[in-house]
């Protein structure tokens, strides 16, 4: 009997306008179709209307918003694994992603979250590993290996494919294979037993 797939939220972190976000993020969701282990939630950050204030401890936030974050929260707790694709902004991640992040916690929490980065020289490495010490608070845990693009803009054609499609596919399916295993791993043990949080 084969196994369900794997649900993964992808989470789109940039807002900027004229951004290079939905370019990396089609290609992704691509690579995680051919996988085959993967049922793909694209959660597009810049589709949210989520405000930067946080409602103070044991407060409610207005109704509209409530609704914005149930709706989120719902799909973030459905998901048995998360991949972040985040370009760099001044040597980190955006300030819209963070804002996502910290307005849920349990959804995250002992699951395995990957990342997708790109940017200039670095590729966005950088915002990558400081996003590994926000979700370690998180309890989630972070895979290795990550697919980074530097000079993004000139890795991909005119039509979003990468220049170099042998060797991202090879790297996309690393990242994937990884994911894939924490995922089912970390969902039996969530399965057998709370997590102490």
């Amino acid at each position: 009997m084969s196994e369900a797939p794997v649900r993964v939220a992808v989470v789109v972190g940039s807002v900027r306008e004229g951004r290079f976000a939905p370019t990396v993020a089609s290609w992704f969701t691509e690579e995680a179709g051919r996988h085959g282990g993967f049922e793909v939630d694209l959660v597009d950050v810049a589709d949210l209307a989520l405000p930067l204030v946080l409602p103070g401890y044991g407060s409610e936030p207005a109704p509209e918003v409530a609704a914005e974050v149930a709706n989120l929260s719902a799909r973030l707790a459905a998901a048995d694994a998360f991949v972040v694709i985040t370009p760099e902004y001044n040597h980190s991640y955006p300030a819209s992603l963070k804002n996502v992040v910290d307005w849920f916690m349990a959804e995250w929490r002992a699951k395995p979250v990957a990342f997708v980065s790109y940017g200039g020289i670095s590729g966005g490495l950088r915002a990558v590993e400081h996003l590994r010490q926000v979700f370690a608070e998180l309890h989630a845990v972070t895979i290795r290996e990550t697919v980074s693009f530097h000079g993004a803009h000139g890795r991909f054609d005119e039509n979003g494919s990468p220049k170099d499609a042998p060797a991202t596919a090879v790297a996309a399916k690393a990242l994937l294979d990884q994911l894939e295993w924490w995922a089912r791993s970390l969902a039996q043990a969530r399965a057998a037993r709370p997590y102490p949080a």
